[in-house]
């Protein structure tokens, strides 16, 4: 269809909507751009997924989005037709799971220890919480997984830059690293802000991932 690409181009710097990317067996890998979406789905290599599990290919897609008359996430407007940015999309030629490392970051560190101090096993709100290098910097500690985790306030402040023996405290949560749990992963990359159309996907994720002991 001529003017596609034209389409896309002029759109992308006008609006922001996620797609929320699965393998050909319907199990969430991670989250595009509505462009990338798009133009998969326009190649051929990923259809759209409905609420019924159903998979359509373009051509289906446009006629379908003849009678969509809402869509949260907006249309794409041609001279001929409309297309109305999809939710999910499937791949059609890739079946594994994807692999990689969880992002070193502050939220992901927060959600790996459930939002506790790893001193005195308390949960607290994010804001009641510093990352705490159990190995103080000034003796050599480094800040990585190996070393980083969540306290609150009053236990950082006892520990000071001091080894937590010194303090005459001791690690209530033990220091680890997430598993590469696929699940875990995905969550670790989803938008603060998940679409709730999103979550059936993402729970069967969860649900049918191997637990690692």
């Amino acid at each position: 269809m001529p003017g596609f690409w034209a389409i896309l181009l002029l759109y992308s710097k006008e609006m922001s909507a996620h797609v929320l990317v699965l393998n050909r067996n319907l199990y969430a890998v991670q989250v595009a751009t509505w462009e990338r979406a798009l133009t998969l789905l326009y190649l051929g290599r990923a259809g759209v997924v409905d609420e019924e599990y159903q998979v359509h290919d373009f051509h289906d897609w446009v006629e379908l989005s003849k009678t969509i008359a809402r869509n949260p996430a907006g249309f794409i407007h041609t001279p001929n037709f409309k297309v109305a940015i999809p939710d999910v999309i499937a791949l059609r030629f890739f079946d594994k799971v994807l692999k990689h490392e969880i992002p070193f970051t502050r939220r992901n560190i927060y959600r790996h220890y459930g939002n506790r101090c790893c001193y005195c096993g308390k949960r607290f709100l994010s804001s009641e919480l510093n990352l705490e290098h159990v190995v103080p910097r000034s003796r050599g500690g480094t800040t990585d997984w190996k070393n980083i985790v969540t306290a609150c306030i009053p236990c950082n402040l006892r520990k000071g830059d001091r080894l937590p023996k010194e303090a005459g405290m001791r690690l209530m949560v033990p220091i680890s690293r997430p598993k590469l749990s696929h699940g875990i992963i995905l969550q670790a990359r989803l938008p603060i802000r998940m679409r709730r159309c999103w979550q059936r996907f993402v729970d069967n994720v969860y649900w049918d991932s191997c637990i690692e002991e």
